[in-house]
């Protein structure tokens, strides 16, 4: 019997990217300016891991001589990727918190250097492209990946300073419809499953 790669046991990676940024090939490391969310990306992820939801709304109708749903339609869908990171650093708090702006301060004689982040997040909110890559179903060697076009962080932080956990960063990335997309089906991205090699 041949190993079961379709079933996944295998971490996943999420990177992040600005909107319009082009998707990697799924055997191609995504390079700048897509970034790993956690800095040394699943070894900053709580063991939770990675959940994505695909979410909807039925709206089921009955009619009068039947007990059964005679009709069934969708009124609304969502798609969801939620993680909880472990890097404390400004650059991924930065991240969860609307994108704001990271501040490197250099040491000077009698003042430390420190990284600042401001807390106030504004109207606005800020929009990325999400990539979440994990082992692929069809080998061990192979990957898979979600390709999300555009998302925001609808989450709400909040870090527990104590004496035995890891204060960590809640993060829920929800999909915005790409307008851009190139078919109707496709508003939310696509998922990529890789089962072979690019040929030589």
């Amino acid at each position: 019997m041949s190993e079961p790669y379709e079933i996944i046991i295998s971490p996943a990676t999420l990177y992040l990217a600005p909107v319009g940024t082009a998707f990697p090939d799924v055997d191609t490391t995504p390079a700048a300016p897509w970034v790993t969310l956690g800095g040394h990306a699943t070894f900053d992820m709580d063991e939770s891991g990675v959940t994505l939801t695909n979410g909807q709304t039925l709206n089921v109708k009955r009619t009068l001589g039947s007990t059964g749903p005679a009709k069934v339609t969708r009124s609304e869908e969502s798609l969801t990727v939620a993680a909880v990171i472990v890097d404390f650093t400004a650059e991924q708090y930065a991240k969860v918190i609307n994108g704001v702006t990271v501040v490197d301060t250099a040491a000077v004689v009698g003042v430390p250097g420190y990284r600042r982040i401001t807390l106030h997040q504004g109207r606005a909110v800020t929009l990325y492209a999400l990539i979440v890559r994990f082992a692929s179903p069809y080998g061990d060697s192979m990957a898979s990946q979600y390709c999300i076009p555009v998302v925001y962080q609808s989450d709400s932080p909040a870090p527990v300073f104590n004496k035995t956990d890891m204060a960590s960063l809640k993060c829920t990335w929800d999909a915005q419809e790409d307008p851009n997309a190139a078919t109707e089906a496709e508003r939310f991205g696509y998922l990529d499953e890789q089962d072979a090699d690019a040929l030589p």
